[in-house]
């Protein structure tokens, strides 16, 4: 028999990518986890990690269990949930995206402060893998992420769009529509770390023998964008992101897009109903931050 911890084990080193961030993530110490691990692989039968230095990776087997240590993971949290009592019930979970704007999140807030009688919300940032995993064990009902083809998850597009640069309107290229990589060369820059597209942003630059120097390196956009708005150098984000302040033109030949939308989790079904307020609230915010980004 394998009891569940051994499962929460097991899922926090594939969320977390290691064994001293999966330890962190359920509160216990590396050891215990590691003892943890062995015990399921010998259960099993088989390894279920291929171990480097740097990280670790599934074996076939470890990726086979994975499938189902997920769904057993979101039943035994649907089960916990279906006796828990009237008021933690009445709690709507939302899980954001850091890479969306503070002031799209605002008015979700906004929208649903419309409804008197919704409930509690509670808002968990997070990564788009946080989120994944949030939503796969039930800790979260929704998520506002960024959105890729999986016919096994449900989910609703709610706007595409581009990656472009960020610099200051005095900028001496702020008036241009397009800008190449190679016309940066000697530009200071800001890097967004918790960026979906960072890779593929530095892969840009690299392939074109662009290597700035970096003046900021954060997680948080409003600081990047304040950064920018500064002078502190420049930087690429997703064009929802809009100051008066901050030209927005194009970085030539970067063609990625994203699409930002609603995933929902195992713990929405049945509670359509409840989560209507917080669905229709995001999608009127999406509709409202995209108008205004097209004025």
């Amino acid at each position: 028999m394998i009891d569940r911890y051994l499962l929460r084990y097991f899922l926090a080193v594939v969320d977390t990518g290691s064994f001293s961030r999966g330890a962190a993530q359920v509160n216990v110490t590396q050891p215990t986890l590691s003892v943890g691990i062995a015990k399921l692989e010998r259960l099993l039968g088989t390894a279920l990690f291929h171990r480097t230095n740097q990280r670790v990776h599934l074996t076939d087997a470890g990726n086979r269990l994975l499938v189902h240590a997920r769904r057993i993971e979101a039943e035994f949290s649907l089960a916990a949930r279906s006796v828990a009592d009237i008021g933690t019930s009445q709690l709507v979970r939302l899980g954001v995206i850091s890479t969306v704007p503070t002031a799209l999140l605002e008015l979700i807030v906004t929208e649903y402060r419309r409804y008197g009688d919704a409930g509690l919300i509670e808002i968990v940032e997070g990564r788009e893998r946080d989120l994944a995993a949030r939503l796969a064990r039930g800790r979260i009902d929704l998520a506002v992420t960024v959105l890729r083809p999986d016919p096994e998850i449900r989910q609703e597009a709610l706007h595409q769009e581009r990656y472009s640069l960020a610099l200051p309107q005095w900028h001496r290229l702020a008036g241009e529509a397009s800008v190449r990589a190679e016309d940066l060369a000697e530009e200071i820059m800001i890097v967004r770390r918790h960026c979906e597209a960072l890779s593929d942003v530095s892969r840009h630059f690299t392939e074109r023998g662009v290597r700035p120097h970096f003046s900021l390196r954060t997680t948080n956009d409003d600081k990047a964008l304040a950064s920018v708005r500064a002078g502190l150098g420049i930087t690429v984000m997703p064009d929802c992101y809009r100051d008066p302040a901050v030209s927005r033109p194009q970085l030539s030949g970067f063609e990625l897009t994203r699409v930002i939308g609603l995933q929902f989790g195992s713990s929405s079904i049945g509670r359509e109903e409840k989560l209507a307020p917080i669905v229709n609230s995001v999608r009127r915010a999406a509709m409202v931050a995209s108008s205004a980004a097209n004025m």
